[in-house]
């Protein structure tokens, strides 16, 4: 099946490709997984909804032959001047240093890109992240396009549970103060709240830099998916 990071990814490059204007900050994006697919060519096509002088939203819908599988928002935003002074609340730099070793590939699931647990994946889930492969022929990876695929790990980072995991995401929601400045990108599961099937996690986003913004996912409860 297509995995739902790809479609996240798929949906940010062309909304990238065609919306992208400098000075306009890519802060959000929604990407709703509603309908699985089998390794199928993907059309993604995108729509204009507001432009305005400090916000652009633009939309994409994602199809195959068999119809529509995904959808996605995104909202740019005007940079401007930074208030001064201090907030009553930040968030911290990760405490965790960047790998500098390959990542340890152990016997069961690869993922399709580089992987290193800093905890445990049935714990309070934090790894850093780093793509091997181009989503689209030899194609760089845009930090956007990066942010956007490694958003989709918030899900069975927040929603696991020692025994597998229990839930699958129906979306995820990247927010973004800033894009990531470094191939490297730390996930942090910081939130976790389900009853009667239904979940909602949350991970906090890192670079070799710092926080750089927040994932939120909505999931389902579902057949024990693997374990570590």
């Amino acid at each position: 099946m297509l995995h739902g990071r790809l479609l996240g990814g798929l949906a940010a490059r062309s909304l990238e490709e065609h919306h992208a204007e400098p000075g306009l900050r890519f802060a959000r994006l929604t990407v709703d997984l509603f309908r699985n697919s089998p390794m199928l060519p993907v059309t993604v096509e995108t729509t204009l909804v507001r432009n305005g002088r400090r916000i652009r939203v633009a939309d994409a819908v994602l199809s195959t032959e068999q119809g529509v599988i995904a959808r996605a928002s995104a909202v740019l935003l005007r940079e401007s001047e930074q208030p001064d002074g201090e907030r009553s609340l930040v968030t911290p730099a990760w405490d965790q240093a960047p790998p500098a070793a390959p990542p340890v590939e152990g016997d069961g699931w690869r993922p399709p890109f580089d992987l290193w647990w800093v905890t445990p994946f049935d714990a309070q889930g934090r790894a850093w992240m780093r793509e091997r492969h181009p989503l689209v022929d030899d194609e760089p990876l845009t930090p956007f396009v990066r942010a956007a695929l490694a958003a989709d790990f918030a899900s069975p980072l927040a929603n696991t549970q020692p025994g597998g995991l229990r839930f699958i995401n129906a979306d995820y929601t990247l927010t973004l103060a800033r894009l990531p400045e470094s191939d490297l990108i730390g996930v942090e599961a910081t939130g976790h709240v389900s009853a009667g099937g239904v979940a909602t996690g949350q991970v906090t986003m890192h670079d070799t830099a710092g926080p750089l913004g927040f994932c939120v996912v909505t999931a389902l409860a579902n057949p024990v998916i693997g374990g570590r």
